[in-house]
């Protein structure tokens, strides 16, 4: 069965993108630690991040560097946090996570309730600056 991240990449059900190449995706966390909190997901549905091909893997963190450039633009903060977790979803993905201090990347806190127009805002600011 598809997982979600494949559902979204394949337009089958809506995700707040903000930027995507032939092999990669980002797209805005329905949930967030905090605004502009963004995934990375290969295209090629693999579970675990370590099961990348080094060459894809590689690409991926390139790609995360553009879009980790474009959300600080878009969202004030001091670093972009990089996280991988990999137990939501059997989809590997790289968190890109704004960051002024160190709680801001904490998984344990509460997640921000948004609403899609806020989310739909978000993104549009990320896109803006690529």
């Amino acid at each position: 069965m598809a997982s979600v991240f494949t559902k979204i990449i394949n337009r089958e059900i809506p995700g707040h993108i903000v930027a995507e190449d032939e092999r990669f995706i980002a797209f805005l966390d329905i949930t967030p630690l905090v605004t502009g909190h963004t995934l990375i997901v290969p295209k090629k549905e693999v579970d675990y991040i370590f099961d990348i091909e080094d060459d894809t893997l590689a690409a991926m963190n390139v790609f995360a560097k553009k879009v980790a450039h474009a959300v600080r633009k878009a969202v004030p903060c001091k670093r972009i946090g990089v996280a991988v977790i990999g137990l939501e979803v059997p989809h590997a993905h790289v968190h890109l996570v704004p960051m002024n201090t160190v709680n801001d990347i904490n998984f344990t806190q509460p997640k921000m309730k948004t609403t899609q127009e806020e989310l739909a805002q978000v993104a549009e600011k990320i896109r803006a600056q690529f």
